[in-house]
C-alpha cells in the first residue's frame, strides 16, 4: 500500500486563550481532493497553515509521503513541494499582478527586473488557471474574484504536489467556481494531492474522495465521501441535526417603500440601475462577478461621489454623500471584503461591534464602556460568537467570526435599509442556517434588504423576488415563485428565458 502523500500525526496547536487544534491526526491519500470540513474556529485553516509553514505545532508531526517534515517558513514548505491558496487574500495590494507572482524568484538580468521576463513569466501563470488579467495590473485595482484566481496562478504555477485550498469559492461567481473545479480536476488526475477546506456541501461531494471532519479542534470521523450524504457530513460538523426551515418574511405583506433607485449611473461600472426595496422584503441581485453588483452597493452607501442618478429613502430624495451619511440616514452596509471595507483589524472585536452607535454609547465625546460591553454580548449571544472573544484582536478572529461580526455591528445600529453583499462568504454551514434566520428576522420585523449573492441557492431560499444584472444593467425582475438556477444563469450570461420574467 502506497505511503500517504501526507500524515498528520497527534497535531497540537494552542493560541492565547484557546486550543485551535487537538491531537489531530489522519491521512491524505496521494493524487487525492481530500475534504477538511468543521465550524468556524473548528481548526481548519490552522491545519493548513501548520502544512504550508506558517505555523508550527506545539506537538505532533507531519510525514510528506513518508517523510517526516517540518518547516519553518512558507518557503521551506514551497521547497518541499506544498503550498496554499488562502481564504484571506495573502497579496502586496501596492504591487501590480506580475510582480505578486514571481515574488519569489523576481527574473533579473544583472542587478535590474527584466519586465519582459517578469510580464512573460506572470502570463504563463495566469494562463494555468485560465485568467487573462493584465499582469501590470495593481493588485488594489482588481476585484476580489480576480484576487483570488492572481493567488490561485501562484499557487497552481509554484509546481507544487500539494496544494491546501483554503474556501477557494467563496469569491467566485457560479462560471468561476466552475472553472476552478475543472482545474482541480485536472490536478488530481496529474497525481498533485489537494486538501479542499470548504463550507459547501455540493462542492465537497462533486469533487473529493475522503472527507475530514474537525470540531472544536479535535478530529471526529474521516470516510470516504460515497459513504456519506450531506446531513451526515452536517451531524459530524456541529454534533446535531440541521433543520431546514421556510422563511417566514416570504408570506407576509410587504410594507412601505423604504429604498428607490432611478437611472443610477456611472460610467463603465453601471448604467440606467432603477428598483426599489419595501420593508419585509429581501430582494435579491444576482450576476456575474464584473457585473456591477458591489459597485452598486457602494454607490448606496455613499462610496462612490461620481455616481449619478435618484434615490429615495422613505419616499424623500436623498443624495448620499458619504457613509457617515448613510448610516445617519438608517442605512447599513456589509461589504463583500470584511478585511478592507468591513472591520478595523486592529482593534478589539468589541471595539468593531460599536463603531457605527458610537454616537449612541458616548456622553461628552467618552463611550460608556459598560454600555458597549453589554450590546456587545447582546449580538455576540444572538449570533452565536464565544463570548470570550469579545475582547480578542478582530485579525485573530476565524474568517466566519470576522463575518458574524461584521453582521452584527449592523444589527446594532438597527438600520431601516440593510444592503448585504456576500453576508455568508466563508461562513461554515451551521453559521450559514443561523445567519440566514437572522436575515429572515429581519426582513419580517420590517427591515428592506438587498441581497447580493454568488450563492443562488442562498437568493432563491431568502429572496421575495431576484434582480438580475448583467454588463452593469438590469435585465430583468424573477418574482420567487418563477425563480430557479436555470432561468438565473440564463439571464446573468445572456441567454435571457423572456417568458419567465416578471
Amino acid at each position: 500500500m502506497a505511503e500517504p502523500a501526507v500524515r498528520f500525526s497527534g497535531i497540537t496547536k494552542r493560541f492565547p486563550g484557546v486550543t485551535a487544534l487537538n491531537d489531530v491526526s489522519f491521512d491524505v491519500a496521494p493524487g487525492s481532493c481530500h475534504a477538511v470540513c468543521g465550524e468556524n474556529g473548528a481548526g481548519k485553516s490552522t491545519l493548513g497553515k501548520i502544512l504550508c509553514g506558517l505555523f508550527a505545532p506545539d506537538v505532533g508531526s507531519i510525514s510528506l509521503h513518508g517523510r517526516a517534515m517540518r518547516f519553518s517558513s512558507p518557503r521551506d514548505a514551497l521547497e518541499a513541494g506544498v503550498a496554499m491558496v488562502h481564504q484571506e487574500l495573502a497579496l502586496c495590494e501596492n504591487m501590480t499582478v506580475a510582480e505578486n507572482l514571481c515574488l519569489g524568484s523576481l527574473p533579473a538580468r544583472r542587478l535590474f527586473v527584466s519586465r519582459r521576463r517578469l510580464d512573460a513569466r506572470a502570463r504563463e501563470l495566469l494562463a494555468t488557471v485560465g485568467a487573462d488579467t493584465d499582469p501590470s495590473r495593481r493588485m488594489d485595482t482588481l476585484t476580489v474574484a480576480e484576487q483570488q484566481r492572481v493567488q490561485i496562478a501562484a499557487a497552481v504555477g509554484s509546481g507544487a504536489r500539494v496544494i491546501v485550498f483554503d474556501e477557494p469559492t467563496s469569491s467566485l461567481a457560479e462560471g468561476d467556481a466552475r472553472q476552478l473545479y475543472d482545474l482541480i480536476g485536472r490536478l488530481t488526475a496529474g497525481g498533485v494531492t489537494v486538501l479542499y477546506v470548504s463550507h459547501r456541501m455540493h462542492e465537497i461531494f462533486r469533487l473529493c474522495d475522503t472527507v475530514t471532519v474537525l470540531r472544536d479542534g479535535r478530529h471526529v470521523a474521516t470516510q470516504p465521501v460515497a459513504t456519506l450524504d450531506e446531513s451526515a457530513v452536517v451531524q459530524f460538523m456541529i454534533g446535531r441535526k440541521l433543520e431546514q426551515y421556510f422563511p417566514a418574511h416570504v408570506g407576509g405583506a410587504r410594507g412601505d417603500e423604504l429604498l428607490r433607485v432611478e437611472g443610477l449611473t456611472h460610467p463603465n461600472r453601471f448604467e440606467d440601475v432603477s428598483f426599489s426595496v419595501h420593508a419585509g422584503e429581501v430582494v435579491g441581485l444576482a450576476g456575474l462577478v464584473g457585473a456591477g453588483r458591489s459597485e452598486i452597493a457602494q454607490a448606496l452607501f455613499g462610496l462612490d461621489g461620481d455616481a449619478t442618478g435618484r434615490v429615495s429613502l422613505g419616499g424623500k430624495p436623498v443624495r448620499i454623500r458619504s457613509p457617515r451619511h448613510a448610516m445617519a440616514l438608517g442605512v447599513g452596509f456589509v461589504p463583500e471584503d470584511r478585511k478592507r471595507q468591513g472591520l478595523v483589524l486592529s482593534l478589539a472585536a468589541r471595539e468593531n461591534t460599536s463603531l457605527p452607535t458610537l454616537d449612541r454609547l458616548s456622553r461628552y465625546t467618552w463611550v460608556e464602556r459598560r454600555r458597549e460591553r453589554e450590546i456587545t454580548l447582546e449580538f455576540f449571544d444572538r449570533l452565536g460568537i464565544r463570548a470570550n472573544l469579545i475582547d480578542a484582536g478582530t485579525s485573530s478572529l476565524s474568517g466566519g467570526n470576522q463575518q458574524k461580526l461584521v453582521l452584527a455591528k449592523w444589527l446594532a445600529a438597527k438600520s431601516r435599509v440593510l444592503i448585504l453583499d456576500e453576508p455568508t462568504r466563508g461562513v461554515d454551514v451551521g453559521a450559514k442556517a443561523e445567519l440566514h434566520a437572522w436575515i429572515d428576522r429581519l426582513a419580517s420585523s420590517g427591515v428592506g434588504i438587498l441581497l447580493i449573492s454568488s450563492e443562488l441557492p442562498e437568493l432563491l431560499n431568502l429572496s421575495t423576488r431576484i434582480l438580475v444584472l448583467r454588463a452593469g444593467r438590469i435585465t430583468g425582475e424573477v418574482p420567487r415563485e418563477r425563480a430557479d438556477q436555470d432561468l438565473l444563469l440564463r439571464m446573468m450570461t445572456g441567454l435571457r428565458n423572456t417568458e419567465a420574467v416578471a
